[in-house]
This record gives structure tokens, sequence and C-alpha cells, in this order.
């Protein structure tokens, strides 16, 4: 989970220091040629510093890699790990396949509709949240489930739900 608040605008992608220090990185782990293989990673690099992955964000890293942009937008199209829209700063990801399902995934994402007031992949209007259903997080014998940034949450309920959200607004 990312600890600055996204932005939401699409104003130009900025490559600050830091983050051409990582690019630099990371393609050097690539021999010349293959420097598409870089493409996650800097994807992810962009992602941790805007929140999201814009299309000006990804025609900037098909410049950096020296790639056509379709290249990229392949690749950023078709991992859902990327956010292709702007994002809340926690997004909560429910597990939708079929373990999950069957033990209460689809009543935690009606419950977090509710809670939250907002539709799959909106914004709650202090801009912290942000829900969606993903395919299968490998947890099945925890379920129903959700990863929220790095972080998995199991056995959930209406009660864990109310405290998980609680303490995200809290710090």
């Amino acid at each position: 989970m990312h600890s600055t608040k996204p932005s939401h605008s699409k104003a130009a992608v900025v490559f600050t220091p830091e983050m051409m220090a990582q690019v630099e990185h990371f393609t050097k782990q690539y021999p010349a040629g293959k420097q598409k293989s870089a493409i996650i990673p800097l994807l992810h690099i962009v992602q941790k510093k805007y929140g999201w992955v814009s299309v000006e964000a990804q025609d900037k890293v098909a410049e950096l890699l020296q790639l056509q942009p379709i290249e990229v937008y392949e690749v950023a199209t078709f991992y859902t790990m990327f956010h292709l829209h702007p994002v809340g700063q926690y997004v909560l990801e429910v597990c939708r396949t079929g373990p999950c399902m069957i033990v209460g995934a689809e009543d935690i994402c009606k419950y977090l509709e509710n809670k939250l007031g907002i539709k799959e992949g909106e914004i709650t209007a202090d801009g912290l949240f942000t829900w969606r259903t993903v395919e299968c997080l490998g947890a099945c014998g925890y379920a129903p489930m959700m990863q929220v940034g790095d972080n998995f949450h199991e056995y959930l309920t209406p009660e864990k739900m109310d405290k998980l959200i609680g303490d995200w607004r809290n710090k």
C-alpha cells in the first residue's frame, strides 16, 4: 500500500531523479536490445509515485525504453495489478473466484458498496478508498479474502471490514 495520496490529474508525468535511478537500475539488468523486459518494473515505479498508470505515464515508459507506446499499453492493460484510472489511496481488491464467492465474497462486495457509498472501481469523496473484484489471490483456505497493497485480509466479515476501514481512515 502506498503512503502518498495518488494524483488524479492527467498532468505531465515527471520522473524524479530517484525514479530515474530506479529506471537505470532495472534497465541495466537486461542486455542491449532487450529493454522491453523492464516494462513491468517501470510501470510499478510510476504507479508507486502517482497511484495509477495514465496513458501519459505509459508513453513516458515507452520513451525511456525506446519502444513503441503500444508495446507498453499491451502490458499495462493485460495485468490487473496496474491501475489504468485514478484510484483511492487504499484499493480493496476482493477475490471473486469460486471458493471466496461460496463463502461470502459477494456479500462483502455489497457491504463495501453500501459502507463506502461507491460502486466497484469508484473513489470515495475523501479519496481514500476504491474497491474492486479480482481473480484468485491464492488464499482460498482463508476465504472470503482481499488484498490491500501488499497485505492479505482473510476470513472477512462486515465487522472485520468496519475495523479495517476505520483503521485506514484514522492513519
